[in-house]
């Protein structure tokens, strides 16, 4: 959890402000998780700082969603694509990618 902490700091994920008169915040909650290795013991502990965005009311805190991700089929056309022209195909993980695009 702490290394999550440090990323987030690093990355200058928030910033302190203000609340705007009117508004209400959206409060977020730790999500654990543990990871089991393939003999089934214990490999690793994950957290995730998760907003409550159920909360929110569509047209008073928000009015329209995006998720930026790739729709399945279209990554099933690339590898087919990708498996035809005999192309090498490589499989990469960022973390913290969500903390990297435009909101």
């Amino acid at each position: 959890m702490n290394l999550k902490i440090e990323a987030l700091e690093q990355n200058h994920t928030w910033a302190v402000v203000d609340l705007p008169a009117g508004k209400v915040p959206i409060w977020c909650k730790w999500v654990y998780k543990i990871k089991y290795n393939a003999h089934g013991t214990v490999g690793r502990f994950k957290a995730r700082l998760v907003a409550k965005g159920y909360t929110q009311q569509e047209n008073l805190d928000f009015h329209d969603t995006f998720s930026p991700v790739a729709k399945l089929t279209t990554v099933i056309a690339v590898v087919d694509t990708a498996t035809l022209k005999h192309w090498p195909v490589y499989q990469m993980d960022v973390h913290n990618a969500f903390l990297n695009g435009d909101l």
